[in-house]
């Protein structure tokens, strides 16, 4: 398995596409250096006079080790299930549907993953909060609150999302998202 998705995933798909800000046209390129911008908007770890960060991604060989795990685990409980792995900025990087896995997986999963890296916690989790009549998280665009998203977590911070769908609960879900995760759990700084 890791061989034909390593070939067909390729090498720069590890590589996520630059931000691009817009600047106000009042702004030249002399003076947008030499106004720093208030801290509430500067990353924690960005340094004054920065340009560049630096952003952990998780590589190809982890991705396809978390699918692996992941789908062995939902084979050893006779599950059909959809892994999707999705970066920081919630961008998919891998897409692994098993036999018989119905057509709602993926984007079930997709979903749960983008929710995990959105969020930094499971979505098993993040669904236990859900309460009241008024707007929630659950209110915002491409998340899905049911269990088997988990966040995949380096230096602290998320760095991508797990997600499983099409058991039928999202603790059989979260439990083989879980055992992808744990492939690669010590090899994570």
């Amino acid at each position: 398995m890791a061989t034909t998705l390593g070939a067909a995933f390729g090498a720069t798909a590890a590589q996520a596409a630059p931000a691009r800000l817009s600047a106000p046209a009042a702004v030249s390129a002399a003076s947008a250096g030499s106004v720093p911008a208030p801290a509430s908007v500067r990353g924690a770890a960005v340094q004054d006079g920065e340009a560049v960060v630096q952003t952990g991604v998780l590589s190809a060989d982890a991705a396809l080790r978390i699918a692996d795990a992941a789908m062995r685990e939902a084979g050893k409980r006779k599950q059909r299930v959809t892994v999707v792995i999705v970066d920081r900025s919630g961008a998919t990087r891998l897409v692994v549907k098993g036999d018989g896995a119905g057509p709602q997986t993926e984007e079930s999963a997709r979903r749960k993953a983008f929710t995990a890296v959105s969020f930094g916690r499971t979505t098993g989790e993040l669904g236990k909060g859900l309460t009241g009549d008024g707007p929630t998280i659950a209110d915002i665009p491409g998340t899905l609150f049911l269990g088997g998203g988990v966040p995949v977590a380096s230096g602290g911070a998320p760095i991508a999302g797990i997600g499983v769908g099409g058991a039928p609960s999202g603790d059989i879900d979260e439990a083989i998202a879980q055992a992808g995760l744990k492939a690669v759990a010590g090899r994570l700084r």
